[in-house]
């Protein structure tokens, strides 16, 4: 029986490339996203070659979406392995002035939607003896730019919650982490009516001290490696993948 990789905000930018990535690597993928035209787009490249693969719509601030999800994924696929929190938004402007609802919308989305599709997906895991959980987190979580206070918020949360599940569900053969993606390119990851073709300066590139900007690809490796059998002894952790950016002292 295949396994099953349930993946959240699944159809653009990093949550693309780990489902294609999933999927080559021989998962059945289910995707939830907000983007009908983004999900369908997805969910026929990898049909096209030769992968299972179903999307629904799906806003993981809201636990009824959730529920619908995971019962259409066990009906659809018969089973959950992996399950991969990437799904996520970002409210700008200033600190000072960002209404509280706005705060509120990120938290519920970044943070309470992780959590809750971990409590549905962990639920099913438990029974069958085993699965994994990976929480898409953010650099911004360890460092912030000025006026970043509800994502960098979601994201500091996240690792705390990527810990606290992974001593709470271990017993039940439930493997968490969470990765900390830097600065990812994703405008050529978009649906095909928002694609575009990337372009860096050497300035950008020598930010990092792996000489590029990161790519969702670098983020789906990681993926594919903390579900597999080789990190059966990984757990609680949080993965940094950001090119050596944040390990670089930058003086203007």
């Amino acid at each position: 029986m295949n396994k099953v990789a349930a993946i959240t905000g699944g159809a653009q930018g990093i949550g693309k490339a780990v489902s294609l990535a999933f999927a080559k690597a021989g998962y059945e993928v289910s995707i939830a996203d907000t983007d009908k035209e983004a999900g369908l787009e997805t969910v026929q490249e990898i049909r096209q070659a030769g992968g299972k693969s179903l999307f629904m719509r799906v806003d993981v601030a809201k636990e009824d979406d959730i529920s619908r999800w995971m019962k259409v994924t066990l009906a659809e696929l018969g089973r959950l392995d992996v399950l991969v929190n990437n799904a996520g938004i970002s409210r700008g402007g200033s600190m000072l002035e960002l209404p509280v609802t706005q705060f509120d919308e990120v938290i519920g989305v970044n943070l309470r939607g992780a959590f809750m599709c971990s409590q549905q997906a962990a639920a099913i895991m438990k029974r069958q003896g085993s699965g994994v959980i990976l929480n898409m987190a953010s650099t911004r979580a360890l460092m912030s730019e000025a006026d970043t206070e509800a994502y960098s918020a979601s994201k500091g949360g996240l690792l705390a919650l990527t810990h606290a599940m992974a001593v709470s569900l271990g017993g039940y053969g439930i493997r968490v982490n969470a990765i900390s993606p830097g600065w990812i390119e994703t405008s050529d990851w978009q649906k095909a009516s928002r694609r575009q073709t990337p372009v860096h300066s050497e300035r950008d590139r020598l930010q990092h001290p792996v000489g590029r900007v990161g790519n969702p690809d670098d983020i789906a490796s990681a993926c594919l490696y903390l579900a597999g059998n080789q990190a059966g002894f990984i757990t609680g952790q949080n993965l940094v993948i950001d090119g050596g950016m944040t390990v670089k002292m930058i003086y203007d």
